[in-house]
């Protein structure tokens, strides 16, 4: 490696939004170093990340021990016990990327030297040839159990080894271009150049390709910084292996040569890492085929497998895409990283393209989907957002696997550089908000300021001030949804009569422009204080998925602008999954400052509550509905939330009448996941249901495990039913071994009932034993686990 880098350190990559210029692609970023947020809602957003997220992540990363796995790294051997995931490392690099974009825009010394210290620990793990990996090097004779015993073993599989590259160096070109120093950028240049020595087709390398995508756009990355073609080369290699090597499933995108892929499949956020990096690939070596391939798949994602909120990635099994059109709300997984990938992508589709229709997605994710991820405050995460909830999500300060908050940390101090991009003599005007920019166009510099209240109102103000008199274009992006068009497929529909418009004016005066790419056009000679207004008609909507969308049929969704709106429990004195709301609903809109930190409530009258009485009639209720972006909501507590609001009858969940079991108090040998799951009267339609809510054991294996249900009275009971959760072949869960039911008798002890049937143990039905009727206070469910795998449960009945 030269000792000077080959091009300057303004010269960096423009992927995810950081750099100057465009690295092949048509269209060019402007850094969000070049735009100051002066906005309301973005603000906000930016100040969260750099006074509690950042530093929370930081404190985790010490709390949990990912600087003791650096430090141990450095003096291996027996005595260091390897916790942990083995891409912990990557926490600490996601966290420095972050903090190094905040440095670029608010100079910390303090920061820069807290940063200074932990790469000290950093460089002090690396093995003398340049590899890093802590879960093996802490202790080579017993690596962690994913790492294989020897380099690149695993590497396909679960060691992460290449995902930890391709962090280190995204981490490592953010310290670069905030710094100017290279104490993170060599560690990130050794650990490359050891990659490169040891993987490739050459006698001697090894022929592998990531496990878990990303290193791909890394690499593409250090080539555009350094000018060292090997990079560009190894990031190549690994997309044209894809496919050919001992690994060939969906799960990781390698059941086929990416050129013969055209749906979306497997791991949603390796794929997404895995497109944008094709992307880059793509636009640096100008392969038409790359360009194509990813078009395809992008075309399957945006026409079948994407959430209203633009998350993406259906079930939990496998963190996975779904089938086409498998688009469950409750247990929809739709990860934050996935919803940050799908940006990613995206954003290199309209750099490649210079269409709006991306922009559409992206907007539409990073409003809905990704900021959901992150709390109003920024210190609490989710891991997948789902679209509908009795109760069992909430947000977490921090997870074991924390690969989400920290690619919170990474992605939101970026995000003013989605906003502006400029081609030649036009700039476009990609995103909405308050901001104060600096840029350049056909080689002038422009300044721009943007004034605007969106996402809560549409009018838009723009203020152009050149240097000198310039004439270019301004190409002003005209939403999707201004457009009357939710998605850019059929997925999604507008089901309401409604035409909404836009009109844009320049110095007070209305101006016809022409629609290119879906952007207003104006081109002409701009002087400075030159002002041009939009206007956005924007008004509540009701939105219906293509019938294939089985979850939604019946369904509304309702959304204002960019923003989907949910119906939470806190706003609403009735269960908002039994309402039943009117075909031609219409809202009126509120402005709420004082409500989770200022947002537009939506409410209407339009809308019915049902309920069985005990009698077993249904029994509608006339009430009014209130709404909340779906972005805030799980900020007040558990309970309910629903995004998709039944219109038809046969879609709606009334509210039941109380049974001894549904009133019970549930207890648990541990605490497990989503207690409230046991007694929600929500049961599966099938074997391989993964929409009802589901409590398990889980790490637990081979034990005794138990719930109890104290009843709020003496009751007679004759029966019990449970619905078993086995998410097998890929998961952890299995039916048990066995279960036996008990009631608690006179004496407070737990005594065993005389069934009169057996305890049947089948995947996908009603498990139902009878016994000899008992007058009691509580029963308990006993279960044993399988040896290998953990035990969980639908529901459980008691009759």
């Amino acid at each position: 490696m030269k000792n000077l880098l080959l091009l300057p350190m303004l010269f960096v990559l423009a992927l995810n939004a950081v750099g100057q210029e465009n690295a092949g692609y048509p269209v060019s970023p402007v850094p969000f170093t070049r735009v100051k947020v002066t906005d309301g809602f973005w603000g906000q957003r930016l100040r969260a990340s750099r006074e509690t997220t950042i530093p929370l992540a930081f404190s985790k990363c010490e709390e949990t021990g990912r600087y003791k796995n650096f430090e141990m790294a450095a003096h291996p051997g027996p005595q260091n016990k390897v916790t942990g995931y083995s891409f912990d490392d990557t926490d600490v690099y996601k966290t420095i990327e972050g903090a190094s974009y905040l440095l670029q825009t608010f100079p910390d010394e303090k920061l820069k030297r807290y940063i200074d210290s932990l790469l000290v620990i950093v460089a002090a793990a690396q093995e003398p040839d340049g590899y890093l990996y802590t879960a093996r090097t802490m202790n080579p004779g017993h690596p962690h159990e994913w790492a294989g015993s020897k380099r690149w073993e695993k590497v396909e599989e679960l060691s992460h080894e290449f995902y930890n590259l391709g962090h280190m160096v995204e981490g490592a070109v953010a310290h670069y271009q905030a710094t100017g120093q290279r104490n993170f950028l060599d560690i990130a240049i050794r650990y490359a150049d050891c990659v490169c020595r040891e993987i490739g087709g050459a006698p001697g390398q090894v022929i592998a390709v990531p496990g878990h995508q990303i290193a791909e756009m890394a690499l593409a990355k250090l080539y555009t910084l350094t000018g060292e073609r090997r990079y560009l080369d190894m990031a190549r290699f690994f997309i044209d292996k894809r496919g050919y090597t001992s690994r060939r499933d969906a799960y990781s995108q390698a059941h086929k040569p990416l050129l013969e892929q055209d749906e979306a499949v497997g791991h949603a956020v390796r794929a997404a890492y895995m497109y944008a990096g094709v992307a880059d690939v793509a636009a640096l070596t100008g392969e038409q085929p790359y360009i194509n391939a990813i078009g395809k798949i992008w075309d399957n994602v945006v026409s079948k497998k994407l959430y209203i909120t633009g998350g993406i990635g259906a079930t939990g099994s496998g963190e996975a895409f779904g089938k086409n059109y498998e688009l469950p709300n409750m247990s929809a997984y739709c990860e934050t990283c996935a919803a940050i990938g799908n940006v990613y992508w995206n954003h290199r589709l309209f750099l490649l393209h210079g269409d709006s229709k991306y922009y559409d997605v992206l907007e539409r994710t990073l409003y809905n989907g990704l900021l959901s991820g992150v709390s109003l405050d920024g210190d609490g995460f989710f891991y997948p957002n789902p679209l509908e909830s009795i109760g069992q999500h909430a947000r977490a300060a921090w997870f074991g696997c924390a690969c989400c908050p920290s690619n919170i940390c990474r992605f939101i101090p970026s995000m003013p550089g989605y906003v502006y991009a400029v081609k030649e003599n036009s700039v476009y005007v990609n995103l909405f908000l308050s901001n104060e920019a600096e840029l350049f166009v056909a080689g002038k510099k422009v300044r721009l300021q943007q004034t605007t209240r969106y996402p809560w109102a549409g009018e838009v103000k723009i203020e152009i001030s050149p240097r000198a008199t310039a004439t270019f274009g301004v190409n002003i992006r005209v939403p999707g949804w201004a457009r009357n068009e939710v998605v850019p497929s059929d997925l999604y529909y507008y089901a309401d009569d409604l035409l909404p418009g836009y009109r844009v004016s320049v110095n007070g005066k209305a101006v016809a422009t022409t629609l290119e790419k879906g952007y207003a056009v104006i081109h002409r000679k701009w002087r400075k204080g030159d002002v041009i207004e939009v206007h956005f008609d924007m008004e509540p909507r009701l939105v219906r998925a293509h019938p294939a969308v089985e979850a939604d049929r019946g369904r509304v969704a309702v959304e204002r602008g960019p923003l989907v709106y949910c119906a939470e429990w806190p706003d609403n004195d009735f269960s908002v999954r039994g309402v039943l709301l009117s075909p031609r609903a219409r809202f009126d809109v509120q402005f709420a400052p004082e409500l989770l930190q200022g947002v537009a409530t939506l409410s209407t009258t339009d809308v019915q509550s049902l309920r069985f009485d005990d009698g077993g009639k249904l029994r509608p209720e006339d009430k009014t509905l209130t709404l909340i972006p779906y972005y805030a909501w799980a900020h007040r507590g558990a309970g309910e939330m629903s995004v998709w609001l039944p219109v038809d009858v046969t879609a709606t969940r009334p509210t039941m009448p109380p049974t001894i079991a549904s009133t019970g108090k549930v207890a648990t040998s541990r605490g497990g996941s989503a207690r409230s799951a046991i007694n929600d009267r929500l049961v599966p339609l099938g074997p391989e249901d993964r929409t009802a809510p589901h409590f398990h054991w889980w790490p637990k294996k081979n034990s005794t495990e138990w719930i109890t249900c104290e009843f709020a009275a003496p009751g007679r009971v004759s029966a019990s039913t449970v619905y078993w959760f086995d998410d097998g072949p890929w998961g952890g869960c299995r039916v048990p071994v066995a279960w036996k039911v008990y009631y608690k008798d006179a004496a407070g002890e737990w005594v065993p009932v005389d069934n009169l049937s057996p305890y049947t143990v089948v995947k996908g039905k009603a498990c139902k034993v009878t016994f000899e009727p008992v007058t009691t206070t509580a029963v308990k469910l006993e279960v044993q686990l399988p040896e290998e795998h953990s035990t969980g449960l639908y529901e459980w009945e008691i009759n």
